[in-house]
């Protein structure tokens, strides 16, 4: 059974819609839309000439007449040998496309776990458009109970996306992969020295004591908020003054280092008895 992605450009909106289209899983046709899940709050700042602080502004000039050049007179080139370029327009790119382009279409089914976290690009949120609700729900459910994710490809623009599809408690989600080529090597060999049993018992037990669950809302950029009281405190004309630092003890023995540690995280160096299962219910 197949189960292609329909997609359409769609035009950004309020929501941040990225595409709209349809999931076809067999015969079943799915219509949605794909949302972008996750936004830029960094602080920015903008370049200033130093002597008066005006704002530095970057002009599109032509290298041939030296003119400055307006977005509608400007057209993609692809540079095929020195000062040699064809121009390539966005109706004929869109004209170069198949169905099979315009489609995710998955490949194959395969555990989460098996993706590299090193793959993960962009983040989309898959919602129903009307009438593809049950649907999407039936196919989020039988993934979900198949503990499976969904992986396919399809071309955004003028790229070919590699993609997994993931089944969520809460709904889908679209992750865009990197490409293996994309992907770079540290490239650096390090030494990787033996540690003892004693070392990482301890080491373990350190981990086991700051073991939590992920809740996500619990944390937050705090570094943004210094930076941001920084400017406020700029705006109104109060000196800058840094923030004292807690300097950490000079513990050279890693043993030593592993044991403070755990002594810190208040565990007890004793594992904590598993308790007996219960049996389950019929």
């Amino acid at each position: 059974m197949g189960c292609d992605f329909i997609c359409k450009t769609g035009k950004n909106s309020g929501m941040a819609v990225f595409q709209k289209g349809a999931i076809s899983f067999g015969l079943v046709y799915i219509p949605v839309s794909l949302y972008t899940a996750t936004q830029d709050n960094d602080v920015t700042f903008n370049q200033l000439h130093k002597a008066d602080k005006s704002r530095i502004r970057y002009k599109k000039v032509c290298a041939h007449c030296g003119k400055e050049v307006k977005p509608e007179d400007i057209v993609r080139g692809y540079q095929y040998a020195k000062d040699q370029y064809v121009v390539i327009t966005d109706e004929e790119i869109e004209k170069i496309k198949t169905e099979k382009d315009r489609t995710i279409t998955i490949m194959s089914f395969v555990e989460l776990k098996e993706i590299s976290p090193l793959y993960y690009d962009r983040a989309y949120h898959v919602v129903p458009q009307k009438g593809g609700g049950k649907a999407l729900e039936l196919l989020r459910r039988a993934m979900m109970r198949a503990q499976r994710a969904a992986l396919g490809k399809s071309v955004f623009g003028n790229t070919e996306k590699l993609l997994v599809i993931i089944p969520r408690e809460d709904g889908m989600l679209i992750e865009t992969l990197l490409y293996h080529d994309d992907v770079k090597d540290v490239g650096i060999d390090y030494e990787k020295p033996d540690v003892s049993d004693a070392e990482l018992a301890l080491a373990e037990q350190l981990i086991a004591g700051m073991v939590a669950p992920f809740e996500p809302e619990k944390y937050h950029d705090a570094f943004r908020e210094k930076l941001r009281a920084l400017i406020a405190d700029k705006i109104a004309g109060k000196a800058i003054a840094a923030p004292k630092e807690e300097k950490p003890g000079a513990i050279i023995d890693l043993m030593e280092a592993l044991k403070a540690s755990v002594k810190s995280a208040g565990k007890s160096a004793a594992p904590k008895a598993r308790r007996p299962a219960r049996k389950k219910e019929a």
